[in-house]
């Protein structure tokens, strides 16, 4: 595995030391502290193309002032190991100025250069909590895009949203790579994997996992509902499944709710009554109060149907 810094170095492998006729380039993008969720990713990539790039960039310009872009855990030396070992061709881990020649200040009116904002289904669920996130996310993921020129790019669901952004990206500016969305990777509790759960103490980490406990409560109302193919489900009721799990840890100052969304997944417009024939997304934002460390968590998680 070749291990490259700057785009100069990637565009002259891609043009120069490899014959890409008749050949596929497959592409992960991540932030790094790899787990085994990126782990099914790149292994899927590995499998359907001949050449796989993965990129290893903590992007400032998806992170608030108030957020915490310092303390993002940086694994390198342990997520180049994971790579050699998935077969990987080519690590791209560019630093800030290398993508932002401008600079990258995290102060949203102090920044210059172009960005990309994908309108609609940017400004709301994550985009309400964290306003120019998604902007963030595909201005990066453009720039990155036209760096490896990938013919097939594969990004997980956990992350639900930004899959269904970046997938109005690439077809409204004709993107020429084909996404795949893999599916979310969870720990034996149910607990999506995520590198935030780094964060967390192992009591936290089990009591996490009763988010998707909740989600997968108005799953099953939705799916006895199909079993009736013209029966449709109240929103309200299938919330209130959600918040009846979730009870003893809001209660308890364990969990703080952001958002639950029930929603049409191709809009995110928010459904008020689930038809047996809709594809819906069950998707939440939780922060979790870990009481041994102090730490603040926010995670998220999804269920399609």
């Amino acid at each position: 595995m070749k291990v490259l810094h700057t785009i100069k170095e990637v565009v002259q492998w891609r043009t120069q030391e490899i014959d890409r006729r008749g050949k596929t380039i497959g592409f992960v993008p991540t932030m790094g502290c790899l787990h085994n969720g990126h782990a099914t990713l790149i292994k899927q990539s590995v499998q359907e193309n001949d050449f796989t790039v993965v990129s290893i960039f903590v992007n400032p310009s998806q992170f608030a002032p108030d957020e915490d872009l310092d303390q993002y855990p940086r694994t390198l030396p342990e997520d180049t190991k994971l790579l050699e070992s998935l077969n990987v061709d080519i690590l791209f881990a560019p630093n800030a100025k290398e993508m932002y020649p401008q600079g990258i200040p995290l102060d949203v009116s102090s920044q210059r250069g172009p960005f990309v904002n994908v309108l609609g289904v940017s400004e709301m669920l994550e985009g309400k909590t964290r306003p120019n996130f998604f902007r963030g996310v595909t201005t990066v993921v453009t720039k990155l895009f036209n760096i490896v020129m990938s013919d097939n790019s594969y990004f997980g669901q956990k992350d639900i949203q930004q899959f269904i952004v970046l997938n109005v990206m690439v077809n409204e500016l004709f993107v020429n790579t084909k996404l795949t969305m893999v599916p979310i990777v969870r720990a034996d509790s149910g607990l999506a994997l995520s590198s935030r759960n780094k964060y967390l103490s192992p009591e936290y980490l089990d009591i996490s996992s009763n988010i998707y406990k909740g989600l997968s409560e108005a799953q099953r109302s939705i799916e006895s509902s199909r079993v009736e193919r013209h029966a449709t489900i109240d929103r309200k009721t299938l919330l209130k499944e959600i918040e009846t799990v979730w009870e003893p840890f809001t209660n308890s100052g364990d969990f703080e709710i952001d958002y639950i969304s029930i929603a049409d997944f191709n809009t995110l417009n928010e459904l008020e009554q689930v038809k047996p024939s809709d594809k819906i997304v069950i998707s939440c934002a939780v922060n979790v109060f870990d009481k041994n460390t102090n730490n603040t968590v926010r995670l998220i998680d999804n269920i399609v149907m």
